[in-house]
């Protein structure tokens, strides 16, 4: 069975320049293969803030937006997240939807594109490094950094050179951990079975 990898568009906010990079990004790593690839974008649940009254390691959810997202997660093998530096971090939207749920998230691989300003998001990319381990998440460490100055226009994302070189080089990292952490969850299941 392929992998499943969703590309996660960490930003809710109107007129994100994300939505440009996350349908690049969907179209390079099509053109890479290696997995089916989805776009998941956060601004298409209905989350909040953080209204689950337990404790998600329980996986015991009282809210179908939860369970809703619980299964959307639950459902990949890996995530590229496409993610902005808002204040030297990455968008609370983001954080809110990974604290929603636990489980779902372990053993999973992760790349992330980060975007910004002259720092192009580097900062917000290595907060979201230590909240994915601790969700117990792999990063990857190949990380394409996208500049908003250069390559965004009104109707799309033109890449530079650089990054053309360095998504499929996360790509295949990202595979490679994605598909040794699926042997992980299938040997951790049959085990607790």
């Amino acid at each position: 069975m392929a992998l499943r990898i969703g590309i996660i568009l960490g930003s809710t906010r109107p007129g994100r320049r994300g939505a440009f990079l996350a349908a690049w990004v969907l179209d390079a790593a099509r053109q890479h293969g290696g997995a089916d690839y989805e776009v998941i974008d956060l601004a298409d649940y209905a989350l909040g803030n953080l209204d689950e009254p337990g404790n998600p390691t329980f996986a015991q959810y009282t809210h179908e937006h939860t369970r809703a997202w619980s299964r959307v997660v639950a459902g990949f093998d890996g995530f590229v997240f496409v993610v902005p530096e808002y204040n030297h971090s990455f968008p609370g939207a983001l954080k809110n939807a990974i604290d929603y749920i636990y489980n779902e998230w372990n053993d999973k691989a992760a790349g992330i594109v980060s975007y910004g300003g002259w720092a192009a998001g580097v900062r917000a990319a290595e907060a979201l490094r230590l909240v994915l381990a601790e969700v117990q998440v792999a990063t990857v460490r190949t990380q394409p950094a996208v500049n908003t100055h250069v390559g965004f226009g009104a109707d799309g994302y033109t890449p530079t050179a650089g990054i053309t070189e360095l998504v499929p080089t996360m790509l295949d990292q990202l595979l490679s951990w994605a598909s040794a952490l699926k042997t992980v969850r299938t040997t951790r299941n049959c085990n607790a079975a």
